[in-house]
Formats: structure tokens, C-alpha cells, sequence
């Protein structure tokens, strides 16, 4: 983690991960890469659904693979790379074929290791097997939820899911959240932990660096006026003023249960999530 003289203010708080000892190639992959429009929190009607987002720098789309359907050949990471669209490191994976692929990076890999995807794979680092091969207790990153399906759970840095039970079909998957959940045990999954374990860590230290990274200024509800929020108004600072929690839409929150009783991923869940703060 790189810290700084405090020249000001802001830089005296200031963090982030010291990329430097870290990269080994700066410019991407031409052939893995192409435009980007971001939809900075917008959906397919154009309306805003989800707040504060907008502007930032430009950004090129690495193509990273997540299906890892090139199987029983082996890969060597050529490169280590940042991307600007995801929190861990990517990897530049050339397969003994000659195709290259973008791939996210365990903890402990560097350029010139090699990975696998196979059934019989060696449990290191970087390599994918089927759920039901891997031994209770593992970590796990780039799960799928169903065969064929594609990594979806696990892929943020420093993140890592823990194998706990093989039974009936299934394999019981820790998740980062506490969650433990059922998943088909012919998907597949990558050993390690996803590398950059440190970008939680960071402080951005000043406004100015969220706005770069196309993240817009939060304003409380207090603030606001009484058409613009439940806890707008008043002369002076107010309280809440309102039985509990709201959203600016009026929707309780703070402890209600959103997830829908009918969800039909509820089967798979085994135990919830353990609350922060709670044991």
C-alpha cells in the first residue's frame, strides 16, 4: 500500500495500491480490447436506477474470460495488468495453441506460471476443476452457478469462497458473505484467492478521486427540501421524524428483508448471511 507526504490535506490520508511493484505490462492487448459506454447507472430506458453515478475517465474494455472452455491445454500468464472496469488484476493467459485470453489472477501468480483447466488438474493456484473434484475446505474463486454458465460468484480482489460440504449432487459453497449456498457439483471453479487483496484498503483521500473513478456526490436527506426526501425540511437541522427508516421513495429500510419469498435460488440456500456486528 502506498502512502504520501502530507503536502495537503487530502494527501495526508491518501492510500492506494502501489500498482508499480505489481504491473508488468501498461498498455492492454489490442486484439481483447474494445470500446466502452458505460451505462453510469442508467437501465435499458435510459432512466436512472441506480444513484450517484456519472462522468469519470475514459475507460477500455478488457474481453476477460470467464467461461474457460478451453480445456485440457495448458496457459502461461505472459503479463500481469490493471483493468479500470474490475478490482483485481488480469492476466495475460497464452495457451499452448497460441490463443491468448484475458484471465483474473489468483494471489500468488506471476508472470511465466502456468494454469490448467481439466479434471484432473493439480490443486494450485489458478487451476479449474468441477466443484465435486475439489476436497472440502479449499478456497475457490470463479465459481459458476450452473454448468457451462460462466464465472459469477468470487471475482472481486481478495475475494474468496471456501468449499464446506460434497453431498447428493451438490456442493456446499461458503460464500464471502457467510452465505452458504447449494451449487451443482459439474460446475466448475479456479483454486486461490483473487489477487489485489489490498484495494479495500484504500482511501481516496479527496473528492476529486471518486469523481474520477465516475462516482458523484451523495447528499443527505436532511438536506434535502420535503418534495425531494421523507426527512426533508424544517428550519435548522431535524431529525428523522418519521417512525423508522425510509428511502427517498419512501420504501422502509434499515432491517426489513427485501428478498423475495418465492425467489427460486431460496432452495439453494442453506444458511443466510451473519449480519455485521452479529455472531
Amino acid at each position: 500500500m502506498k502512502t504520501y507526504k502530507p503536502t495537503s490535506k487530502s494527501r495526508r490520508q491518501m492510500t492506494h495500491v502501489s500498482y508499480r511493484d505489481v504491473i508488468t505490462r501498461i498498455s492492454p492487448e489490442k486484439s481483447l480490447t474494445h470500446g466502452l459506454r458505460r451505462s453510469v447507472g442508467r437501465n435499458s430506458q435510459g432512466r436512472i436506477t441506480m444513484r450517484h453515478k456519472g462522468g469519470g475517465h475514459k475507460r477500455l474494455y478488457r474481453e476477460v474470460d470467464f467461461l474457460y472452455n478451453k480445456k485440457e491445454i495448458p496457459a502461461k500468464i505472459k503479463s500481469v495488468e490493471y483493468d479500470p472496469n474490475r478490482s483485481a488484476f488480469i492476466g495475460l493467459a497464452v495457451y499452448r495453441d497460441g490463443e491468448k485470453r484475458y484471465v483474473i489472477l489468483p494471489k500468488s501468480i506471476k508472470p511465466g506460471d502456468s494454469f490448467l483447466v481439466s479434471d484432473k488438474a493439480e490443486l494450485k493456484p489458478g487451476n479449474r476443476l468441477p466443484l465435486k473434484n475439489i476436497p472440502v475446505g479449499t478456497f475457490v474463486y470463479n465459481i459458476e452457478l450452473k454448468p457451462r454458465g460462466g464465472a459469477k460468484i468470487g471475482r472481486g480482489a481478495g475475494v474468496f469462497a471456501q468449499v464446506v460440504a460434497n453431498a447428493e449432487g451438490y456442493t456446499n459453497i461458503k460464500m464471502p458473505s457467510s452465505e452458504i449456498r447449494k451449487i451443482n457439483e459439474n460446475a466448475w471453479a479456479s483454486i486461490g484467492v483473487v489477487s489485489n487483496e489490498e484495494y479495500h484498503l484504500q482511501n481516496f483521500g479527496k473528492a476529486g478521486r471518486s469523481r474520477w473513478k465516475g462516482i458523484r456526490p451523495t447528499v443527505r436527506g436532511t438536506a434535502m427540501n420535503p418534495v425531494d426526501h421523507p426527512y426533508g425540511g424544517g428550519e435548522g437541522r431535524q431529525g428523522r421524524g418519521t417512525k423508522r427508516p425510509k428511502t427517498m421513495w419512501g420504501k422502509i429500510t434499515g432491517g426489513r428483508k427485501t428478498r423475495s419469498p418465492k425467489k427460486y435460488s431460496n432452495v439453494f440456500i442453506v444458511s443466510r448471511r451473519v449480519k455485521k456486528g452479529k455472531k
